[in-house]
């Protein structure tokens, strides 16, 4: 199975592919995806990456964690599991507006 990372303070304009040839030199990339704002489609500046194994994900921690990438030092790391937001998408709240009674 294969271990997910985390790819923070990318550049605004890497790509998925980008990212994936970045990774390659260290062992077989499953997927490599850069996290878009939904409107605007601009990257968020950080992305996700799957390798192989773990032994491959390491490896590549060590090679690329604060390496220099379009003047940024990268952060990497193993990827936490998504938290759960829970129902109601995160407003929570009265959603009767600004009424005073």
């Amino acid at each position: 199975m294969g271990k997910k990372l985390y790819v923070g303070n990318l550049g605004y304009s890497i790509t998925g592919t980008d990212l994936e040839q970045l990774f390659a030199p260290h062992g077989a990339v499953e997927s490599a995806q850069v996290i878009t704002d939904r409107d605007s489609g601009q990257s968020k500046g950080f992305g996700f990456v799957e390798m192989s194994s773990s032994t491959e994900a390491e490896a590549a921690i060590g090679a690329l964690n604060g390496h220099e990438h379009d003047g940024r030092a990268l952060k990497v790391n193993e990827a936490k599991p998504r938290e759960s937001r829970g129902p109601g998408g995160g407003r929570g709240g009265y959603a009767g507006g600004n009424r005073r009674y």
